[in-house]
């Protein structure tokens, strides 16, 4: 047997950024049952951010009750105004309530905003809450979700997802003690390409969301420039010095297989970037994931397009290009698309706990008259959407997506070849010291057996040392 023994502090770092910390659910994110939400507005504000003020995110004072089983509470002064972008035209309007806009500290439940989504093209009302189930169960950062009625100065508006906001609790939670950093928010536009040195020529399309004060885009534009111009032959090594490549490399790979064709890769659109303040290194989040699953508005089929080619021909998204095309990369993303496809993908246990969701919402749902006003979509509509496509926009239902989808990236995927790290140096025949192992894990973290052979794994040993070792039969 030959044993390698790696100095890789680059690896070790790989496997402890991909354990993000999944947070419980709590009252604000009930996951069996739906609470209610109350509004109450004055007539005329309601009027000013649905009407003159919709485009301009004016925000109005209300009050806020929530209504559950479990929690029952009132809370006056919150912010109130309309949400979203191209959605904002909708009918069925989404909304952000700020505890804190008018009170200073005042927080639900440990948040300070709560974002609640009319998800108005979605006849199922079920694609947000499926693409953040999987990225949990991914083990990426993903928002909370949960269902909710919502009322308006006592007019039912329908059945809403509360999406959790991407805000420094929601970065507390995810990375402890390491929640800090800044944070920005990515909107249409935001290819990374380079833009120049000057932070003015980013802020319209990376908003800074965390130490606004600071205003300090130093981290992303050293990041961006790194990325456009680093030269090929220490590109590998450069990159993951200033960005969290295995997480991003994961993380793309569930929204490729989802559909997400509104985020990064294909629309250059609804992500988020944070600095961890540990290692200053950038961290890559998904965002806004309704439009997956089957949703279309190219004439693509999303649950066919090649996983290794994901991006338009003609437009530049240099984080998957040009990730992509250095070897070990592209190995690492084959790998995670494999052990998503195998470990996480599972047809029949989705099926089963989306047709649960779908039958605890039902009632909503069929109450819900504001649904149908954008797209004409029934009761019936609703209760098909799992099983069938509407039409239109909605190609496929749900679980055929996920049948389809599975099927079609088996089929594309490339043989997992296991490739060491271009950047770590090796050091053949070295001894491990006397002292004992207590356990070893894969580089995506999950615990193996000490004595797995040929692999790549980290030992930890007793007296807290860790190594990486290869070893081979």
């Amino acid at each position: 047997m030959t044993r390698f023994v790696l100095f890789c502090s680059l690896f070790y770092a790989v496997v402890v950024r991909a354990q993000v910390v999944q947070p419980p659910y709590t009252n604000a994110f009930l996951q069996n049952e739906l609470a209610s939400v109350y509004i109450d507005v004055a007539p005329d504000s309601l009027a000013l951010i649905l009407g003159d003020s919709l485009y301009s995110g004016y925000t109005t004072m209300a009050t806020m009750h929530y209504q559950s089983s479990v929690l029952d509470v009132v809370i006056d002064s919150v912010g109130f105004r309309c949400r979203g972008n191209t959605s904002l035209a909708s009918q069925k309007k989404s909304f952000k309530i700020d505890l804190n806009q008018f009170v200073s500290g005042q927080k639900f439940v440990g948040l300070k905003e709560i974002n609640l989504n009319g998800e108005h093209n979605d006849p199922s009302i079920m694609r947000t809450y499926t693409a953040d189930q999987l990225l949990r169960a991914s083990g990426l950062p993903a928002s909370r979700t949960s269902y909710v009625r919502l009322y308006i100065n006592n007019e039912y508006k329908g059945l809403y997802i509360n999406v959790e906001y991407l805000d420094g609790n929601f970065l507390d939670l995810r990375f402890p003690n390491d929640g800090n950093g800044n944070l920005w928010k990515c909107y249409y536009g935001a290819d990374l390409t380079w833009l120049g040195t000057s932070a003015s020529s980013y802020q319209n399309n990376y908003i800074l969301q965390t130490n606004e004060s600071a205003n300090d885009y130093t981290a992303l534009i050293h990041f961006i420039d790194v990325l456009n111009h680093e030269p090929t032959a220490t590109f590998a090594c450069a990159i993951q010095e200033v960005f969290d490549v295995e997480l991003f490399l994961r993380n793309i790979a569930l929204e490729i297989l989802i559909g997400q064709w509104d985020g990064y890769a294909y629309n250059k659109n609804n992500y988020y970037l944070y600095q961890r303040p540990s290692d200053g290194k950038i961290v890559f989040m998904s965002y806004d994931l309704d439009n997956t699953f089957g949703i279309d508005w190219f004439g693509i089929n999303w649950a066919l397009r090649n996983v290794y080619s994901w991006s338009p021909s003609n437009s530049a998204r240099p984080l998957y290009t040009k990730l992509l095309a250095v070897p070990y990369f592209r190995d690492r993303f084959t790998y995670h698309l494999n052990d998503i496809l195998t470990n996480v993908w599972n047809v029949s246990a989705l099926s089963t706990q989306l047709s649960t969701m779908q039958s605890q919402i039902l009632a909503a749902a069929q109450e819900d008259t504001y649904k149908g006003l954008d797209y004409g979509f029934t009761n019936q509509d609703f209760s098909n959407a799992l099983n069938q496509a509407w039409g239109a926009h909605v190609t496929s239902g749900i679980i055929p997506y996920l049948q389809t989808r599975k099927a079609s990236a088996q089929l594309q995927l490339s043989a997992y070849q296991g490739l060491l790290n271009p950047c770590v140096a090796m050091v053949e025949n070295i001894e491990m010291d006397g002292s004992e192992a207590v356990f070893a894990t894969d580089l995506s973290g999950r615990q193996i057996p000490i004595n797995q052979k040929n692999t790549m794994k980290l030992i930890t040993y007793k007296n807290g040392t860790i190594k990486c070792v290869y070893e081979i039969d």
